[in-house]
């Protein structure tokens, strides 16, 4: 009878992490699967031409913006979001919203909302997949022409999950009405007045060359003022009183992602303006002015949607937002 030893062996690797990401972590250390997904992924050389559309500038160019950064691979994720780990996070949320369909639908939560609060829901919320859609639109735009693999990677998830909002906000109207209520807040966002304000600064923010200065505009000014005032102010100060928990449930994920969204914003600025002065009073310029801009355009939808109460609604979005860019390094 022959017998079989089995020994466990122990095989080391001959190297911890790849040559390009080491460069960043200072030596051949382990690395997680957020940095060698992130680190040094951008191609650096061996370009054959210049872009044909834009000649002044190399096909990854650092000089597109007016920032200047040592290394631009200091913009990291603290969320450490790469492709497999940003959809798993998605995908528990996408399942969390499920069931709250699921508990509103079973129990005709929306159907026993007074006609009112319905209109008043959709007039709110409608003409927002607009704003959700330029969010994507200028996100992309940083994720082209933005540099480092750091910046890029997190500004296309950015990006997805901003078509995402507006997919969510057109899944709600459908369960609040016919599909002429997407219409209805597609005609609200071209013609009524108080939409036009922040429907030509969403317009303007297209031709924005500076993808910083755009990642500002956006992701910092306007959705750091737009998201508090319309979901916890109109959604869940307002509607929610009114019986409309079953809006607020089916929008939890705006809120949510949200906040869970501004670490990383947070994080990028901050790093960008520690880096120099000119940095700080770049971003600190941007900030100021395309915040400004966006409580103008937001004061008439507040007046619209929350009556009476939205000077104080206006009054705590400006107060949150200067103490969110004075926590971050910024002077506005």
């Amino acid at each position: 009878m022959t017998s079989i030893d089995l020994q466990a062996r122990e095989i080391k690797p001959l190297r911890n992490t790849f040559s390009h990401v080491a460069k960043y972590l200072g030596g051949d250390v382990p690395a997680s699967r957020y940095q060698e997904a992130t680190l040094g992924a951008q191609p650096t050389q061996n370009f054959h031409y210049r872009p044909v559309w834009d000649p002044e500038h190399l096909l990854f160019d650092a000089s597109r913006s007016q920032i200047r950064l040592a290394d631009w691979y200091v913009l990291r994720d603290p969320r450490q979001f790469y492709y497999a780990s940003w959809t798993s996070v998605r995908a528990k949320q996408q399942e969390a919203l499920e069931a709250s369909y699921q508990f509103v639908e079973a129990r005709g939560l929306l159907s026993r909302m007074a006609g009112p609060l319905r209109d008043s829901a959709c007039r709110v919320l409608l003409p927002l997949r607009h704003v959700a859609w330029g969010g994507n639109m200028n996100n992309c735009f940083v994720a082209a022409y933005g540099y480092g693999t750091a910046l890029t990677a997190a500004a296309t998830f950015h990006a997805m999950d901003q078509l995402a909002v507006a997919q969510q906000l057109t899944r709600l109207g459908l369960a609040l009405d016919e599909p002429g209520v997407l219409e209805a807040g597609k005609n609200e966002w071209l013609n009524q007045a108080c939409w036009q304000g922040l429907r030509h600064q969403v317009e303007d923010s297209f031709v924005l060359k500076d993808p910083i200065e755009l990642f500002v505009a956006q992701n910092l000014a306007l959705d750091g003022q737009l998201y508090p005032l319309i979901y916890r102010h109109c959604v869940d100060d307002c509607l929610t009183p009114q019986g409309g928990t079953a809006i607020a449930m089916l929008t939890s994920f705006m809120p949510e992602w949200h906040d869970e969204s501004a670490r990383w914003i947070d994080a990028v600025v901050k790093v960008a303006a520690a880096e120099s002065a000119e940095n700080k009073a770049l971003l600190s310029a941007w900030a100021a002015a395309w915040g400004q801009r966006t409580l103008a355009s937001l004061t008439p939808i507040a007046q619209m949607a929350l009556g009476a109460s939205a000077d104080s609604a206006l009054a705590s979005v400006r107060s949150q937002f200067q103490t969110r860019c004075k926590k971050i390094g910024l002077s506005i």
